[in-house]
């Protein structure tokens, strides 16, 4: 028992050490490098005024956008994949990240720009998926691989329903081509700090709530014999994930994978159990989009490449692997 305590305290030391590893190489590293003692006396004020400026109003909100972000698609993909009982549900693959997309899109139309609009507007649409799916899910008793083959259809309707608006407002179509492909390079604390809020508040409630997401995770006959009202838990993780992957969505754009490949990770390395889980998801989702960032705006300096190709790039194999590995999810039908 002492054994299996020490090695989770490792792990999840080192989860945390990571993440505050590519935060400060996000701070650190750009187009104007910082020393770690440079970093401190900018952060102290005691630096020149353009120095401030770069760490404080572009660096900064920079990373935070990363981590955040990281963070709540990290956790949305697990919870989905917990509730929707599929390994291979993740919010970019079923239709909640272009849902929130929509209505980011929608929002922008409407020439509304504030930052708890679009906000608001990213969760309405990322819910609106969400319903649909669950609807879909638990009307017709539909397998699980079925359940991902209809988020892939939804997806590519939303999209298709976004690239509509954006032909029909033009100004719309220049607004949002880095959201589409997904990128940290014109975040805002306008749009950062609202979406970070329902995102702090969202991640505080799962961690409440991570005894109940391992009572679902038996399935839905052994959690009701426990007890538990499954359709009303069920109804609620969908709303909180729904809130994470809009916040995340309304300031980082259409970042794919993120929320397949972290979750799928740290059951591996680190088991299945919902407090553990989610705890790594926060920080090594936070690093691994922060490093995803760091790698996209410097490998091809002074030009930078959107953080959502390169996802699209890892994301892509690793999410046929994950379709392999399950055989298409035939064993896991019923």
């Amino acid at each position: 028992m002492k054994t299996t305590n020490r090695k989770i305290k490792y792990g999840l030391t080192i989860s945390v050490l990571l993440w505050i590893t590519a935060a400060l190489l996000s701070l650190c590293i750009g187009s104007i490098y910082f020393t770690p003692a440079e970093l401190l006396s900018v952060l102290a004020g005691k630096a020149g005024s353009a120095a401030q400026g770069i760490l404080r109003y572009a660096r900064l909100p920079r990373t935070l956008a990363c981590l955040f972000a990281g963070a709540a698609l990290s956790c949305a993909g697990a919870v989905l994949q917990n509730v929707l009982a599929n390994q291979l549900a993740s919010p970019s693959i079923i239709g909640v990240n272009a849902g929130a997309g929509l209505g980011v899109t929608l929002c922008c139309a409407a020439g509304t720009v504030s930052g708890w609009a679009i906000s608001g507007s990213a969760f309405a649409g990322s819910l609106a998926a969400v319903a649909v799916i669950a609807l879909f899910s638990c009307r017709i008793g539909a397998s699980r691989t079925t359940v991902i083959l209809t988020g892939v259809a939804l997806n590519s309707l939303l999209n298709a329903v976004s690239e509509t608006v954006t032909v029909l407002a033009p100004d719309v179509a220049a607004l949002s081509t880095e959201f589409r492909v997904g990128g940290f390079s014109a975040v805002t604390y306008t749009r950062l700090i609202p979406a970070c809020m329902l995102i702090a508040l969202a991640l505080l409630l799962l961690l409440t709530l991570c005894g109940e997401l391992d009572v679902m995770a038996l399935g839905d006959e052994t959690a009701r014999g426990l007890g538990l009202p499954v359709r009303g838990f069920r109804i609620l993780f969908l709303v909180l994930c729904a809130l994470l992957a809009g916040a995340a969505v309304s300031f980082s754009g259409l970042l794919g994978f993120v929320g397949l490949i972290v979750p799928h990770f740290v059951r591996i390395l680190f088991g299945s159990e919902s407090r553990r889980m989610l705890l790594h998801c926060i920080f090594l989702g936070g690093a691994f989009v922060a490093l995803c960032d760091l790698v996209s705006r410097c490998i091809f300096q002074p030009f930078e490449l959107p953080v959502g190709i390169l996802m699209a790039v890892l994301g892509g194999p690793a999410f046929v692997f994950l379709l392999i590995r399950s055989k298409g999810g035939h064993h896991h039908s019923d």
